[in-house]
């Protein structure tokens, strides 16, 4: 990451299918808790495209 010029790394561990879930059942989901940007914050109590926007952080991939 850091050889490609990469500045700044955040982590979630969690995936693509897991927060799709909770968008789709949040009642099973009220725990969980996603980094943003500098902040941590329930992923329910985010909006649906901040919520959208994680999720397509999480498929990210560093290629060369």
């Amino acid at each position: 990451y850091f050889a490609l010029d990469g500045h700044h790394i955040q982590f979630n561990v969690v995936d693509a299918y897991t927060l799709r879930e909770a968008q789709k059942h949040p009642e099973l989901y009220r725990d969980l808790i996603v980094r943003v940007a500098g902040y941590s914050d329930y992923f329910n109590d985010l909006g649906e495209d901040l919520q959208n926007e994680i999720i397509m952080r999480t498929e990210h991939r560093c290629e060369q």
